[in-house]
């Protein structure tokens, strides 16, 4: 008797798991919400050192912290990028690009050529590194402006670099 119950209740746990599998696969959760085109011109340093709580978090918890819109005032957006390892070369060709180490340290390199360069969207090239360019240590506290046309990336982070980036278009030069 116990073992006929028991292969009934097993019969009955697959179906219910396997119903919930289904039911999932076919109502996927929805995707998240596309950025706030709002106006957003301040930030108070409360919010900001949240960021980069969450930030530290992520990197603790072994996952990247996604860019995030810090500013928005048409045509700029102030982001905070939060490294935790070697990204992407870039080279922005209709807009120059302010930074501004908000947390930790890491290696700049601006100039030189783009490595395996490809096109990343229609104003932009990226790269896996740069070949030549000049190499400076970078730490909290400190502001650079890359002018476009320039490649640049961080050829090392130290075990996490936050920055502030702000995208100067052309037209506003």
């Amino acid at each position: 008797m116990f073992v006929r119950n028991a292969s009934l209740m097993f019969v009955v746990l697959a179906a219910s798991w396997s119903t919930q599998a289904w039911a999932q696969a076919a109502n996927p959760a929805p995707p998240p919400p596309p950025p706030s085109t709002e106006p957003k011109p301040f930030i108070s340093s409360a919010e900001l050192a949240q960021l980069l709580a969450k930030g530290d978090a992520a990197r603790q918890a072994g996952n990247t912290f996604p860019n995030t819109a810090l500013l928005r005032l048409a045509p700029y957006t102030a982001n905070l990028e939060y490294r935790t390892a070697v990204g992407p070369a870039s080279v922005h060709e209709k807009e120059a690009e302010l930074f501004v180490v908000l947390d930790g340290s890491g290696t700049l390199v601006l100039g030189g050529k783009l490595v395996n360069e490809s096109r990343r969207d229609p104003n932009n090239l990226s790269g896996t590194a740069t070949e030549g360019g000049t190499s400076r240590t970078v730490s909290k506290g400190d502001m650079f402006i890359v002018p476009e046309n320039v490649a640049h990336w961080f050829s090392s982070v130290d075990g996490k670099l936050a920055v502030m980036t702000l995208h100067i278009p052309r037209s506003a030069q």
